[in-house]
Protein backbone atom coordinates (compact mmCIF):
# COMPACT_ATOMS: atom_id res chain seq x y z
CA UNK A 1 0.00 0.00 0.00
CA UNK A 2 1.33 3.22 -1.19
CA UNK A 3 0.95 5.92 1.36
CA UNK A 4 1.60 9.81 0.91
CA UNK A 5 3.09 11.52 3.67
CA UNK A 6 3.63 14.64 2.08
CA UNK A 7 2.43 16.86 -0.97
CA UNK A 8 3.45 20.29 -2.41
CA UNK A 9 1.39 22.94 -3.97
CA UNK A 10 2.38 24.99 -6.64
CA UNK A 11 1.38 28.39 -6.91
CA UNK A 12 1.45 29.95 -10.38
CA UNK A 13 0.37 33.83 -10.93
CA UNK A 14 0.32 35.95 -13.74
CA UNK A 15 0.55 39.67 -14.68
CA UNK A 16 -0.09 40.96 -18.36
CA UNK A 17 1.04 44.12 -20.23
CA UNK A 18 0.57 44.22 -24.21
CA UNK A 19 3.77 42.59 -25.06
CA UNK A 20 4.78 40.92 -21.75
CA UNK A 21 3.99 38.41 -19.06
CA UNK A 22 5.30 37.70 -16.10
CA UNK A 23 4.86 34.63 -13.69
CA UNK A 24 5.69 33.89 -10.28
CA UNK A 25 6.03 30.75 -8.59
CA UNK A 26 5.67 29.58 -5.25
CA UNK A 27 5.74 26.25 -3.16
CA UNK A 28 5.67 25.85 0.39
CA UNK A 29 7.76 23.23 1.28
CA UNK A 30 6.62 20.95 4.65
CA UNK A 31 9.87 22.37 6.71
CA UNK A 32 7.90 25.50 5.89
CA UNK A 33 10.51 26.96 3.57
CA UNK A 34 9.03 28.89 0.89
CA UNK A 35 10.70 29.00 -2.29
CA UNK A 36 9.91 31.29 -5.10
CA UNK A 37 10.71 31.94 -8.89
CA UNK A 38 9.63 33.93 -11.65
CA UNK A 39 9.70 33.62 -15.62
CA UNK A 40 9.37 36.37 -18.58
CA UNK A 41 8.00 35.88 -21.91
CA UNK A 42 7.79 38.70 -24.25
CA UNK A 43 5.56 39.22 -27.25
CA UNK A 44 7.20 40.88 -30.78
CA UNK A 45 4.50 43.45 -31.91
CA UNK A 46 3.99 41.47 -35.25
CA UNK A 47 2.59 38.49 -32.91
CA UNK A 48 -0.78 37.78 -32.71
CA UNK A 49 -2.04 38.58 -29.07
CA UNK A 50 -2.24 34.79 -27.42
CA UNK A 51 -2.34 35.31 -23.61
CA UNK A 52 -2.59 31.79 -22.95
CA UNK A 53 1.18 31.53 -24.95
CA UNK A 54 2.79 33.74 -22.76
CA UNK A 55 1.30 32.46 -19.49
CA UNK A 56 2.41 29.24 -20.67
CA UNK A 57 6.04 30.45 -21.75
CA UNK A 58 6.46 32.49 -18.99
CA UNK A 59 4.98 30.06 -16.48
CA UNK A 60 7.74 26.85 -17.67
CA UNK A 61 10.47 29.32 -17.02
CA UNK A 62 9.38 30.58 -13.47
CA UNK A 63 8.73 26.69 -12.91
CA UNK A 64 12.32 25.60 -14.60
CA UNK A 65 14.15 28.27 -12.39
CA UNK A 66 11.92 26.68 -9.58
CA UNK A 67 12.97 23.39 -9.89
CA UNK A 68 16.83 24.54 -10.14
CA UNK A 69 16.43 26.40 -6.63
CA UNK A 70 14.69 23.14 -5.52
CA UNK A 71 18.22 21.12 -6.90
CA UNK A 72 20.04 23.55 -5.16
CA UNK A 73 18.55 23.76 -1.89
CA UNK A 74 18.42 19.99 -1.73
CA UNK A 75 22.59 20.11 -3.06
CA UNK A 76 23.08 22.14 -0.16
CA UNK A 77 21.32 20.19 2.62
CA UNK A 78 22.97 16.96 1.17
CA UNK A 79 26.61 18.82 1.72
CA UNK A 80 25.35 20.07 5.14
CA UNK A 81 24.53 16.65 6.29
CA UNK A 82 27.57 14.95 5.06
CA UNK A 83 29.95 17.34 6.07
CA UNK A 84 31.77 17.01 2.60
CA UNK A 85 31.22 18.49 -0.89
CA UNK A 86 28.83 16.36 -3.07
CA UNK A 87 28.37 16.09 -6.78
CA UNK A 88 25.86 18.31 -8.10
CA UNK A 89 22.76 17.56 -9.15
CA UNK A 90 21.68 17.40 -12.29
CA UNK A 91 17.74 18.55 -13.57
Amino acid sequence: MTRIAVGWHIDLEFEEDTHRTRAAALVRLSDGTEVRAHGYASRHPSDADQQRVGEEIAGARALNELAMKLLTKAHDEIDEASGRTSYPLAP
